[in-house]
């Protein structure tokens, strides 16, 4: 695990990377692939974008890539300027906070339990005709549930009354969707929300101070 060493009054924005490096390093590479697909042609990127996925297709041929591929890659390239805010709004405080290897290994159980579980779900519903077969090939990737479990592990960082009101929020924005006729994509988002919750014992002892 890399050290949080303070911030350098003089390189306050390297400070700030090295603080939460993890973090930067999967925005770093998913801004990568975001070019890649912006420059690839519209056949390519298409093919890009399903060989990354970890449909039921790409799970059944290579899981192990499957699972880690579709973690740095994001269906629209003009969405990275959000989703950089929201790296550094949840994941960086969380890494901060508990230390690399505690935040990587919560996100990451988050993107595999999810994945897993609301992959099944599809395939149950394909099987009882619920679904369509062309779902087997469905685009699946992104980075929405391990920021869904850093927003649900942040929860303790909170401090008094606020917590609750920001646990309620983070419920609601989450649980509504799957409540309403929600997609797989809402019942991977809960999931990764209650792995984040359930990883309190992960927050008994941080081992840093935000910078």
């Amino acid at each position: 695990m890399m050290p949080h060493t303070e911030p350098e009054p003089s390189r306050p924005l390297w400070s700030w990377i090295r603080s939460a490096p993890g973090t930067h390093i999967w925005l770093l590479i998913i801004a990568l692939t975001s070019l890649i697909v912006v420059i690839a042609p519209d056949h390519v990127d298409h093919v890009l974008l399903h060989r990354n996925s970890s449909n039921i297709h790409e799970l059944n041929l290579h899981p192990f890539r499957a699972l880690l591929s579709s973690a740095f890659w994001i269906e629209n390239p003009a969405s990275l300027p959000l989703y950089a805010m929201l790296f550094e709004v949840f994941h960086a405080p969380v890494e901060r906070w508990l230390g690399t290897q505690r935040w990587l290994l919560i996100v990451a159980t988050a993107h595999i339990t999810a994945t897993l579980v609301s992959q099944r779900v599809v395939l149950m519903a394909i099987q009882d005709n619920r679904a369509p077969r062309s779902m087997v090939h469905v685009v699946d990737i992104g980075v929405s549930y391990g920021l869904a479990a850093s927003i649900g592990v942040l929860t303790y960082r909170i401090p008094g009354p606020w917590r609750w009101l920001y646990l309620a929020g983070a419920v609601a924005f989450f649980g509504v969707p799957l409540l309403t006729g929600g997609t797989f994509t809402d019942l991977g988002h809960a999931i990764s929300l209650a792995v984040g919750l359930l990883a309190w014992p992960l927050t008994r002892h941080p081992v840093s101070r935000e910078t």
